[in-house]
């Protein structure tokens, strides 16, 4: 959903700023500027491009982004592309290890584009599991405070549908889940990245950065690196400052009442987080203002209306929290709105798909007949031979999906006894079709729909295990199409950058393995890092976790039907749904220069339910480019990703303290609040 992949989470809707990387493709004939370099260079084996190193620092980064990720799925569930950030972070790791070293006289191995793009790999496919791994949506879906905010006495949300969470059997269903995905696609890699030559936009600018730093000199990269460590130290210390002042709940700058008290109580306020700051510079434009457009429909407009009908449309006597009340219409609008964009994507994706590879197939039948014959550049063909050379056996990806299919079928189901075997049998039938999909509409559009894959499993397993069963064997079963789909694309995303890296593709996948083996490991600790130290869940604290709520209720509307409703929610979610697909559709059909400023459906849809003040965050973060592009182009272009980073690293890092203060019952000695005069 958006909240991992706009991966989005994702994540997703083009989320990241490839622009000004992808301008710098066009204005050079190889990428990044100084390929044609690597191309006369011999390539070290593909055992040599994994080092010790390397995994260290891609363990660091990873774990870095994995805390970060986590904040984000638990606050706002808005994560964008950090592959770019990664890969920046990674560069800054070596190049200060190995400076250290040189002025301890110790003589370092060569850092190159190979090492660099295998520390990315492995770091992405850490910090991934814990943007799409559920921690943050499905499986805390089944935590029982969730359950509770669902509504006790709700139809469908059976009172045996919620698990105690413990990193035991979380960490073991990231295990089950995330590796059979990394052999799903590698029958199709030539396939996909050289026959169809796919561009994987995030995949691509990321290269171009990678070959970037080790080409154009250091010049550059050592002024993107001493902004990322300046707005780093800024970062850390001003959280570090707030964190005084907030001693008790809505207390310290977090709530500070910018636009006046009354703004404030309908979540209109700055709250001075840089992490949300930070991400708004990374997001596009249209992305932050979509968020602020939704934000201003629902807390602005929509709410303050639904609230004078207290007692007509909801009861007057039950808390606005409940299901039954104005929190039923928050949740089922804003799933409304996603259903109503991820459906008319799901369709518009799958048609690009099957236009595109009958064109492929009808290309490949006129080469065959000699009606085109197309000789690639010399660099192509360098890349396309290391690419095939270093090929990982078709044999490898059959055996290792059975296997692991197999493997799971048995040991799932002894671990939840409401997912029967053959739910896991039916899911890993049909999931590698929609893995292969979704990786090749990712290549065409940037666009990551594992989430809406996931939601197929979810309705197809839910409407199969009946209501007694249905909730929870819907939920994991979410999880095992969710992370398939997701982690072969992810793969075949790393293996454009490699392709363009002249990274070995042996060096990818076995640098994919480790990542996942780190990411199972510390995506659950960082989740139980702020679930052992914060409210989560909780609807007015800082951690609301929107998406758990949201996919609990698709789970509760798959087994019950649409009786969990408050009373006209359905014909308001009729309307929204409908408003989605008719915004998406004209964002197509009018010219691109109105289509581009229509708003997003999934971006609108997160602040009905989470509030507006991270979306002013963000249109501050988008504000801040916007003055800097306009005042100095080029140093913008440069600069923006690295200070973005540095903001919310910075910031990020804070949180580490912070929770084990928390734990230890340390308290902030301050309470800042404001009250009317």
């Amino acid at each position: 959903m958006a909240a991992e992949s706009m991966d989005a989470e994702q994540k997703n809707k083009n989320v990241t700023h490839h622009g000004h990387h992808l301008e710098e493709m066009e204005r050079e004939e190889e990428v990044g500027g100084g390929e044609s370099d690597n191309v006369g260079k011999r390539i070290q084996p593909w055992r040599k491009q994994i080092t010790m190193r390397g995994i260290i620092t891609s363990t660091i980064v990873g774990s870095i982004y994995s805390v970060i990720a986590m904040k984000l799925n638990l606050t706002t569930g808005i994560t964008p592309h950090f592959n770019v950030s990664a890969a920046l972070l990674a560069f800054v790791f070596i190049e200060t290890w190995t400076k250290i070293l040189r002025k301890a006289g110790i003589v370092s191995v060569p850092f190159t584009p190979q090492e660099n793009t295998m520390i990315l790999t492995c770091a992405v496919a850490c910090y991934s599991i814990a943007i799409s791994g559920g921690l943050g949506s499905y499986l805390l879906a089944l935590d029982k405070t969730t359950y509770e905010h669902a509504g006790v006495d709700t139809p469908g949300n059976n009172p045996r549908s919620y698990k105690e969470l413990t990193i035991g059997w979380m960490t073991g269903y990231q295990f089950l889940v995330c590796f059979i995905g990394l052999f799903v696609l590698i029958p199709l890699r030539k396939i996909l990245v050289i026959d169809y030559k796919l561009t994987y936009p995030t995949g691509m600018a990321t290269a171009v950065l990678i070959n970037g730093f080790h080409s154009r000199g250091v010049k550059e990269a050592k002024k993107q690196i001493r902004g990322f460590m300046k707005y780093f130290s800024i970062g850390f210390l001003w959280a570090f400052f707030q964190w005084f002042y907030s001693g008790k709940q809505k207390c310290g700058f977090s709530q500070f009442p910018t636009f006046g008290l009354q703004a404030w109580k309908k979540s209109f306020f700055f709250d001075f987080s840089l992490t949300y700051v930070g991400t708004g510079m990374i997001c596009s434009h249209i992305v932050n203002l979509s968020l602020l457009f939704g934000a201003v429909i629902s807390w602005g407009i929509m709410y303050p209306l639904f609230r004078n009908l207290k007692g007509k449309w909801f009861p007057a006597n039950i808390d606005e929290e409940s299901m039954k009340s104005l929190n039923g219409y928050k949740v089922f609008l804003s799933i409304s709105l996603l259903l109503g964009d991820g459906l008319y994507n799901f369709v518009k994706i799958t048609c690009i798909t099957l236009t595109s590879l009958y064109g492929q197939m009808k290309r490949k039948n006129l080469d065959q007949v000699g009606v085109s014959q197309n000789t690639p550049a010399l660099d192509d063909q360098r890349k396309d031979e290391i690419f095939i050379r270093e090929s990982i056996p078709m044999w490898v990806g059959v055996v290792g999906y059975i296997a692991l299919t197999i493997f799971s079928a048995i040991v799932l189901p002894l671990m939840f006894h409401e997912l029967k075997w053959h739910y896991i049998i039916i899911c890993y039938i049909f999931v590698p079709s929609l893995a292969f999909c979704n990786a090749y509409g990712t290549g065409l559009t940037d666009i990551n729909m594992a989430y809406n894959y996931g939601k197929v499993g979810l309705f197809a397993i839910a409407a199969m295990a009946g209501k007694e069963h249905g909730v929870v064997a819907a939920l994991l079963a979410c999880g095992l199409v969710k992370s398939v789909v997701n982690v072969s694309c992810v793969l075949m995303q790393d293996f454009k950058t490699g392709h363009l890296t002249l990274t070995s593709p042996r060096t990818m996948f076995v640098s994919q393995a480790i990542g996942t083996v780190i990411g199972c490991v510390v995506a659950p600790l960082s989740f139980f890092l702020f679930y052992k130290a914060f409210d989560i869940g909780d609807p007015h604290g800082e951690y609301k976790a929107p998406f758990a709520i949201i996919y609990r209720n698709l789970a509760i509307i798959s087994v019950e039907g649409f009786s969990a409703l408050p009373k006209h929610c359905l014909e308001l979610c009729y309307g929204f749904f409908a408003f989605a697909v008719g915004l998406n559709v004209m964002r197509d059909v009018v010219p691109e220069r109105i289509g581009k400023w229509l708003p997003l459906p999934m971006a609108m849809a997160l602040p009905f339910l989470i509030g507006a003040n991270f979306a002013i965050d963000m249109n501050i973060g988008t504000l801040v480019v916007f003055l800097w592009h306009k005042s100095d182009s080029r140093k913008a272009t440069l600069m923006v990703l690295a200070v973005a980073s540095g903001l919310i690293c910075g910031e990020g890092l804070w949180i580490l303290p912070a929770s084990l203060l928390s734990l230890i019952k340390i308290t902030p000695p301050i309470c800042m609040t404001f009250l009317p005069a």
